[in-house]
C-alpha cells in the first residue's frame, strides 16, 4: 500500500519495481488482487493497453488516521499519552531542537482549543 499511495497510482509492473527483493511479477498481481477484493485498492483498466492501473481507495489522510487509532489500540492501550512517551524516549531516538519546539507548539495550540 505504501507505494501505491506514494505513486498515486501504479501498475503491477511499477508495483513490483518498487518492492524490495521483488517477488515475481504473478505474485504482485495476486497481492493486488487481495488489495482489490478487501477493498483497499481500486483498478481501472487503461484504454488501449493491456495493463491495469491500481490505486488506493481511501485518501492518505483518512488512511492514515485509522491506521494511527489500530496502532494506538493495539500497542498503547488506546492511550496518545503512552504513544507519545514511547516516541519522545530519548534512548530510542534523539528528537531535534526544532522537532520538540513544534511539538510543543502543537500541545499548546491544543491546550488553547480545550480552555
Amino acid at each position: 500500500m505504501d507505494l501505491i499511495y506514494r505513486l498515486g497510482e501504479a501498475t503491477a509492473a511499477q508495483v513490483q519495481a518498487g518492492m524490495d527483493d521483488q517477488p515475481n511479477y504473478s505474485a504482485v498481481r495476486a497481492l493486488l488482487g487481495v488489495l482489490v477484493d478487501k477493498g483497499h485498492v481500486k483498478v481501472a483498466k487503461v484504454e488501449g493497453a493491456r495493463h491495469y492501473v491500481y490505486s488506493a481507495k481511501e485518501p492518505l489522510k483518512k488512511a492514515s488516521k485509522g491506521a494511527l487509532m489500530r496502532l494506538l489500540a493495539t500497542f498503547f492501550d488506546d492511550s496518545p499519552t503512552a504513544l507519545v512517551a514511547n516516541l519522545l524516549d530519548p534512548t530510542e531516538r534523539k528528537l531535534k531542537p526544532a522537532d520538540l519546539d513544534h511539538i510543543q507548539s502543537l500541545i499548546d495550540s491544543h491546550r488553547q482549543s480545550i480552555n
